[in-house]
């Protein structure tokens, strides 16, 4: 197996060389290369393919215990100073390359129907490529400097395709705020790297680990200079994986393409901040304020996600805080010292997540036969409605992907989410509390979004409905249970946007990726059962031996097991019966409830307030502080350049008239001077 993994570096090359290629076609003969756009997208659709194939062969290759392979050369030097690059292939790059892999191809399958009449159909293709090479590059770095390279590569491909529809000025927003909120965490990373750097003299992740441990334990350096530079480092990960308080941008990143949206909260660049945290645990687990620092970021934002969800009407910003939710279970899970639950919860996270956001898309693609190319109209569930009739692929994969993320047996969710709360009891009772709790909420908006969309009667041609939605009120609207209908059967129906009455189902092409992520969202869970965890003797936490493993799985308790799932499973239940008592038999109103509760429905609604609070902070701030600076740069710095100028023109036009050229003239001159110095001389 060694020729495979000499070539393993081409994985991130291949879809790197479609995109380099297609991309080369549109600025040189940008005419032929859109006219050919099936052909670019199986050109790189093809390349991706082979990468997968590529990955897969790896990944079976580490599951039947192939040692590590790293092959690196020396890129730069400078006396003692050696960086090298390469790339690494251990068991956590095998899984994350296949994850990676897969997740991108079937997107990209998807991306034919969806933008199939998009006219950057093929520039669409080729950022797609661009973005998963720069993460597959990102997961095979060897080192904390070549991550960084392809960190910053993964943030520009999220910022050309956040704002691919740059003419709208919402995604042109969306992709500077995505840019600018990443900045702030990838300063921290970087002033964290060359702070680890020069503390132990590498950029290797375990050689930084075992210097780290080894000075703090001599008193070379002191537990909190060092808890400091893993903070510093943890920035980066708080940014990426969208953690408060870096969380902001993602929701607004739902401004780009469906597709991508899929590809970002699956796959890539949140992935990649849960990914680096996992490459960078020898570091994290030796300094406890770290890890705390952590693991209750994590909680904290997986409850934040779940509550502001709660009351989102857009479907894609429902399901966009609802992945900021998980990721905080991620996160969460790396804190508390549960390495192999937090990876196991990104591989199933991953599937069932990707394929809600492309099955929202599918919905989308529907509506818009009906409402128009209005994403306001288009994506607010009070539109939708009964669509289960119109859409059951579409209706049925969402289905699969709600119950999984709501942690039901025996779907995936329901083995990754179990362990990590399972995990939090036995290392902080709190968290664990947080995450129980954060269980229900995500039961309850998950089916309310279920319910709003599939269930009742459709709703896309109510005029009313569009009219409060376009005239942006806040008041929730009436519930919409199945008798909701009856009681506007008098409403007047709209289709000046559309040119249907009822959408439709989406294409093959758009429905074949759903129907086969159901299929990792449905069973990949049973890889990770912790009676028989073929995962965790895979995927475990550096140091630790299989012989470990196994003789945990050889404590079993069913007993444990069977209480601890019972109460997660518990409260999943009571939040899908909640959310079926308000949005699917009408029993409870809504509204009512919004009403009666109007401080907490704004603060969900509003999301915290944090874009509120960070616009007056930060945005307005940085702007009176620009105007004061402008200010000072017109009044002082440019008022003494103005003047300096001014007494150079004055004594120059002086000056012109003394210089003359006549000899009588220059005599008189020092006569003067001379008089004038012995008066004065006299009278002193």
């Amino acid at each position: 197996m060694e020729p495979l993994y000499q070539y393993a570096w081409l994985i991130p090359v291949l879809p790197l060389a479609g995109a380099m290629l297609v991309g080369l076609g549109l600025i040189s003969f940008n005419k032929t290369t859109n006219q050919l756009r099936k052909l670019s997208s199986v050109f790189v659709v093809s390349l991706l393919g082979a990468a997968m194939v590529l990955s897969f062969a790896i990944f079976w290759s580490q599951f039947h215990g192939h040692e590590p392979f790293t092959r690196t050369l020396e890129w730069a030097a400078a006396g003692n100073f050696h960086l090298m690059m390469g790339y690494t292939i251990d068991n956590l790059t095998a899984l994350m390359l296949v994850v990676v892999t897969t997740v991108a191809f079937l997107v990209m399958v998807y991306t034919d129907g969806y933008m199939a009449h998009d006219s950057g159909y093929v520039r669409f293709y080729a950022y797609l490529s661009l973005f998963s090479s720069s993460m597959l590059g990102l997961v095979i770095s060897p080192n904390l400097i070549q991550v960084y390279i392809f960190w910053e590569l993964v943030g520009m491909c999220s910022y050309l395709l956040i704002g691919f529809w740059y003419d709208r000025k919402a995604a042109a927003d969306a992709c500077q705020k995505a840019f600018v909120v990443n900045r702030v965490g990838d300063f921290g990373l970087l002033l964290g790297i060359l702070g680890l750097y020069w503390a132990t003299g590498s950029f290797e992740f375990d050689v930084i680990g075992a210097h780290l441990e080894a000075f703090v334990e001599s008193g070379y350096i002191s537990s909190g200079l060092a808890a400091l530079l893993a903070v510093l480092v943890f920035l980066g990960p708080v940014a990426k994986s969208a953690q408060f308080p870096l969380h902001v941008w993602l929701p607004d990143a739902m401004e780009g393409p469906t597709p991508i949206s899929a590809l970002i909260h699956a796959a890539t660049m949140v992935a990649a901040g849960v990914f680096l945290i996992a490459r960078m645990y020898p570091v994290f687990e030796n300094i406890p304020v770290a890890m705390t620092v952590i693991a209750w970021t994590g909680g904290f934002t997986a409850f934040l996600g779940a509550t502001i969800a709660l009351t989102q009407n857009d479907i894609k910003k429902g399901l966009a805080y609802s992945t900021i939710s998980q990721l905080g279970y991620m996160v969460m899970a790396m804190g508390i010292g549960a390495y192999s639950a937090g990876l196991f919860h990104l591989m199933t996270h991953a599937y069932f997540k990707a394929m809600l956001f492309l099955c929202s898309g599918s919905v989308i693609h529907g509506m818009e036969a009906v409402v128009g190319h209005d994403p306001d109209l288009a994506q607010d569930m009070r539109l939708m409605g009964g669509l289960r009739k119109y859409m059951p692929i579409t209706s049925l994969c969402f289905l699969i992907g709600t119950l999984a993320i709501c942690g039901i047996p025996p779907f995936a969710g329901f083995w990754s989410k179990d362990e990590i709360l399972g995990n939090a009891f036995t290392a902080s009772p709190g968290l664990w509390v947080v995450g129980w709790l954060t269980a229900g909420l995500t039961a309850f908006y998950m089916f309310r979004m279920y319910f709003m969309t599939f269930e009742g009667d459709f709703r896309g041609n109510i005029t009313s409905i569009k009219e409060q939605i376009k005239g942006a009120v806040a008041e929730p609207l009436p519930a919409f249970g199945p008798g909701a209908m009856d009681r506007r059967e008098l409403e007047a129906e709209d289709h000046d946007h559309g040119h249907s009455e009822s959408p439709h189902e989406s294409p093959l092409t758009m429905t074949l990726p759903l129907l086969l992520l159901a299929v990792p969202s449905t069973l990949v869970g049973l890889v990770g059962m912790p009676f028989n965890n073929y995962f965790e003797e895979f995927i475990h936490a550096p140091g630790e031996t299989v012989a470990e493993v196994v003789s945990h799985e050889a404590a079993f308790n069913w007993s444990e097991f069977l209480v601890m799932a019972g109460s997660s499973v518990g409260i999943a239940l009571i939040g899908i019966t909640v959310a079926s008592l308000m949005y699917r038999m009408g029993q409870i109103d809504p509204g009512a409830i919004a009403k009666n509760f109007t401080s907490l429905y704004n603060f969900s609604l509003n999301k915290w307030y944090f874009d509120d609070i960070y616009n007056r902070l930060f945005v307005q701030g940085s702007r009176r502080l620009a105007r004061q600076v402008m200010e000072v740069d017109y009044r002082v710095v440019d008022g003494a350049v103005n003047l300096t100028g001014l007494v150079a023109l004055i004594s120059g036009e002086g000056l012109k008239y003394l210089e003359n050229g006549r000899a009588q003239f220059y005599a008189l001159i020092v006569f003067g001077a001379v008089l004038g110095f012995v008066i004065v001389s006299g009278l002193s």
